[in-house]
């Protein structure tokens, strides 16, 4: 009997390009689960990975691509667990060894064995050394790694695995040092797939007033869209601004990065006020130094976060689930990869761009 075969988009060779092929259907096994993929985001990280060099991360090539999830459970193994055949699902993209206390409970984006699978060389998540979902079916290894969904558009629902968890993640580690008494001020920078969101869900989970900050002018009536009280280009002044529109002129209470360039994390120092919250977010190669005393305003905490857990997944979801939440999105077909993936690259996406099937 011949083995039933489908396309997937993968990484066939460091800095080389991204190749449509075919492979062998997976069948699921044990604790598998067999998704049909309804979309498949496409995000920035899929382009550091492209372009990363021989030995610089620790996957093994070929893989298929896609850390964005969403589709229909088609069939699972015998010891699955979890959605039934049929239901709709998110897949949690960050892939932990399922057995340490933070996996446990659900925080596999900071699994505490991350090292060890890294050393393994066997992938540590959904389209990061293991195959991921810009296919037409995708092997999920557990369960326990989906969120149902429902009748949720799936080109909604996929971003909401990477760009809606990671902004939720980092919008949820500022929110409990914000000013109980209101007058809070949060600035964005970069509103693109993620800053768009944090916007949202700032706006639904906190009372604060958000400012937005980006080098484009479609940037900033997109972030106006998604509910941001005030928007600004990057210039010399910005972080005089920034800090004159927060309440009292003394800065803003916390800045979430989604550039992490040297000019966002010096704009973002400017503008904080002492004691704020800096969550760095991008990965756009900017430093700061920590020094006591130095350039940082006293008190500032930073934090890195990553990706989110699985319940927070679930809560964004949810706000998805009752029109909180849109992703702004471009739709290609998945045999369009390789031009939605170069359309990224040169930076003419609005918002999110997904894969769905033709």
């Amino acid at each position: 009997m011949s083995t039933a075969r489908m396309r997937a988009v993968r990484m066939t060779r460091w800095g080389g390009p991204p190749v449509l092929t075919e492979v062998a259907r997976p069948i699921p096994r044990a604790d598998e689960v067999l998704i049909r993929v309804e979309a498949a985001g496409v995000c920035r990280s899929d382009l550091h990975v492209l372009d990363a060099r021989p030995g610089a991360l620790p996957y093994r090539t070929p893989f298929t691509l896609g850390h964005e999830v969403a589709g229909r459970v088609a069939e699972r193994g015998p010891g699955a667990t979890g959605p039934a055949v049929g239901e709709r699902v998110v897949v949690y993209g960050p892939w932990g060894c399922g057995l340490c206390s933070r996996c446990a409970a659900g925080a596999e984006n900071y699994c505490d064995r991350r090292a060890d699978l890294d050393a393994v060389r066997t992938g540590t998540g959904l389209g990061l050394g293991r195959d991921g979902g810009m296919a037409d079916y995708l092997l999920v290894p557990s369960g326990r790694l989906l969120v149902p969904v429902g009748d949720l558009p799936a080109a909604q629902a996929a971003p909401l695995s990477d760009a809606g968890l990671t902004a939720y993640h980092a919008v949820s580690g500022i929110r409990p040092t914000l000013p109980v008494e209101g007058g809070a001020s949060v600035a964005v920078i970069g509103v693109g797939g993620l800053g768009h969101l944090a916007v949202q869900i700032l706006r639904a989970t906190t009372s604060a007033r958000v400012l937005a900050v980006d080098v484009r002018e479609e940037a900033l009536a997109l972030a106006d869209a998604c509910g941001a009280h005030f928007g600004t280009l990057l210039r010399p002044d910005t972080a005089e601004v920034l800090r004159r529109r927060a309440d009292g002129g003394v800065g803003v209470d916390a800045v979430l990065d989604f550039v992490g360039s040297r000019s966002s994390l010096e704009l973002a120092v400017g503008a904080l006020r002492s004691g704020g919250e800096l969550a760095v977010v991008g990965s756009g190669g900017g430093e700061l130094t920590v020094r006591k005393p130095g350039a940082l305003p006293p008190g500032v905490r930073i934090s890195l976060p990553f990706w989110g857990t699985r319940p927070e997944l679930e809560e964004v979801v949810a706000l998805a689930r009752k029109g909180a939440v849109r992703v702004e999105t471009e739709e290609f077909a998945l045999s369009s990869a390789p031009e939605a993936i170069d359309r990224l690259r040169s930076g003419r996406t609005r918002g999110r761009t997904v894969l769905v099937p033709d």
